[in-house]
């Protein structure tokens, strides 16, 4: 499985950054290449958190390996 880790920061705090795992069970299989792209379901993920800026994103196969901001 591919999930996209991206990194979200506050609108009204934009050097308050964290790290999501955005891919759901709600989410279409994710191939690699659409994940590279930038994932349509990204966009759409992003558009019901209207309180956040996508920073970055990633592709990550199988487990998560989490990063220092």
């Amino acid at each position: 499985m591919i999930k996209i880790i991206a990194v979200l920061c506050s609108l009204a705090s934009p050097t308050n950054c964290h790290e999501q795992i955005v891919t759901t069970s709600d989410f279409a299989e994710v191939s690699l290449q659409s994940c590279l792209m930038g994932a349509p379901q990204l966009a759409d993920w992003m558009n019901q958190h209207p309180t956040e800026r996508l920073a970055a994103w990633r592709c990550v196969i199988g487990q998560q390996v989490r990063r220092g901001i």
